[in-house]
C-alpha cells in the first residue's frame, strides 16, 4: 500500500506582489473568522455555503479561489482557537489573524522547477516571479505540487510549496533500527551496533539564549535586527545537525536491512513539574520533535516504517531481566539483579529493540517485549560546531 509524503519547500521571490491583494486576503479572512465564530462554524462546506456569493459579489476582480481557500484557512484556525479556548489558553475573546499569509491551491499559482519561475494570479492578472533556491530544491523535481502559502515578511515574498511523493514501504521483516533522543546526544543502532552521538545541541541552544537576553537587558535602535540575526543563526546550526543525524539514522537502517525505525513518543515531555527553573528553560529550547519529524520523513522517502512506542521505562529498567536500574556514574546505570553496567542511552536503545513491531502499531502505544539476542557493539563519536563527525 502506498504511503504518501509531504515535504514543504520555501522559495524566496524576485519580484512584487500588489500590497492589496495581502490587504484584500486579510479583510475576508478576518470577516469569515467573525461568523465562523459567531455561528459557531467548523466545517468548510458549510462556510464556504453560506459565505461563498457574497464575498464574490463584493470582490468581484479577485480569482475566486482566493475565497475558497480563506473559507479553509478560516475554518482551520478557528478550530485551533477552540481548542485553545477549551484548555483557557487562548487569551482573547475571538480569533484574530494578523499576519501576512496567503493560502493558494493550484488554481491560482503554478511552479515551474525546470525553469524556476512562479505564477501567481491576482486582481490585476497573472504575474510570474523567479523562484531564488538553493540545492536541497533539487530532490523536488521529482515530487508532485499542492498547496502553498505565499508569505509577506520585512517586505520580502515567500512561496512555501507542499510538495508530495507516494512510497511503498517495506515488508516488515523483524529488523528495526532504535533512536534514543537527548538534550546533548543521540543514540541509535541495531542489535549489531549502537553509535552515540554528541550534537553538542545543549551549549549551542544556550550560547544563544545568552546573547539575547544580553542584548534584550541593554535596549537598542537595532536590537531587533540583531536578535533576527542570532535566531536565525542558531536554527541553521542545530538544523544542520538534525539533517546530517538523521541522514546516517537512514543510511545505518538501510546498511542493516531494516525495515522500522523506532521512535520514543515524547509528548508531554515539557508539561512535568517538578524541575528547577533553568532546566525548565533548557526543556522547552530543546527541539526534539524537529530532530524527530526529521528522521521520520527521510526514513518514509526511503521506504522505512517508522514507529512511535512510549517512553517510559526505557532507560531505566534492565534489558535483561526487566528490574529497575541504580545511577552508577556519570550517566552509567547498573542492575542490582544481574550486574548489567551501561551508559543510559545505550541500554535505552537496547530496550527499544527489543520491542516487537506489528503492523497494528499506533502511535504512543508500546508493544510487547522480546528475548535478547545478543549484545550490540557500541561506539560513541561526537559531532563537531559544524555539524560534521
Amino acid at each position: 500500500m502506498m504511503e504518501a509524503v509531504r515535504l514543504t519547500a520555501s522559495f524566496k521571490l524576485k519580484g512584487l506582489i500588489p500590497s492589496s491583494l495581502f490587504l484584500t486576503y486579510k479583510l475576508i479572512l478576518q470577516e469569515l473568522l467573525d461568523y465562523a465564530h459567531a455561528k459557531e462554524i467548523t466545517s468548510f462546506n458549510r462556510l464556504k455555503s453560506d459565505k461563498y456569493r457574497d464575498l464574490r459579489a463584493r470582490y468581484p476582480n479577485l480569482p475566486s479561489h482566493y475565497i475558497y481557500t480563506a473559507c479553509q484557512m478560516a475554518c482551520a484556525v478557528y478550530r485551533s482557537f477552540r481548542k485553545l479556548r477549551r484548555r483557557k489558553e487562548a487569551g482573547v475573546d475571538k480569533p484574530i489573524f494578523k499576519k501576512d499569509v496567503i493560502m493558494l491551491d493550484d488554481h491560482v499559482f503554478s511552479i515551474d522547477l525546470e525553469t524556476w519561475e512562479a505564477s501567481i494570479a491576482t486582481e490585476n492578472g497573472r504575474i510570474k516571479f523567479k523562484l531564488l533556491h538553493g540545492t536541497y530544491h533539487e530532490k523536488f523535481r521529482e515530487m508532485r505540487i499542492g498547496q502553498a502559502w505565499l508569505i509577506k515578511k520585512n517586505n520580502e515574498y515567500y512561496l512555501n510549496a507542499v510538495f508530495r511523493r507516494d512510497v511503498e514501504p517495506r515488508a516488515f521483516n523483524g529488523k528495526t533500527l532504535a533512536v534514543d533522543v537527548n538534550e546533548n546526544n543521540v543514540a541509535f543502532g541495531t542489535e549489531e551496533e549502537i553509535v552515540v552521538r554528541k550534537t553538542g545541541e545543549r551549549a549551542i541552544r544556550v550560547a544563544y539564549f545568552l546573547k539575547r537576553r544580553k542584548l534584550q537587558s541593554k535596549p537598542r535602535l537595532n536590537e531587533k535586527p540583531i536578535m533576527a540575526k542570532y535566531r536565525g543563526r542558531e536554527e541553521r546550526r542545530i538544523s544542520t545537525i538534525y539533517h546530517r543525524l538523521a541522514n546516517e539514522v537512514v543510511k545505518m537502517a538501510e546498511k542493516r536491512g531494516c525495515s522500522a525505525i523506532i521512535l520514543e513518543n515524547l509528548k508531554n515531555i515539557r508539561k512535568r513539574s517538578e524541575r528547577p527553573r533553568e532546566l525548565n528553560g533548557r526543556m522547552n529550547r530543546w527541539g526534539f520533535r524537529k530532530l524527530q519529524t526529521t528522521i521520520e520523513y527521510k526514513a518514509k522517502l526511503a521506504g522505512l516504517n517508522v514507529i512511535y512506542v512510549k517512553a517510559e521505562g526505557t532507560s531505566s529498567l534492565c534489558p535483561r531481566c526487566r528490574v529497575r536500574l541504580s545511577p552508577s556514574g556519570y550517566r552509567l546505570m547498573k542492575c542490582p539483579k544481574c550486574g548489567l553496567d551501561e551508559d543510559r542511552d545505550v541500554i535505552a536503545v537496547r530496550n527499544l529493540l527489543q520491542m516487537h513491531v506489528p503492523s497494528s502499531t499506533v502511535q504512543g502505544e508500546g508493544p510487547p517485549m522480546k528475548k535478547e539476542e545478543g549484545r550490540p557493539s557500541v561506539t560513541e563519536v561526537t559531532l563537531g560546531q559544524n555539524g560534521s563527525a
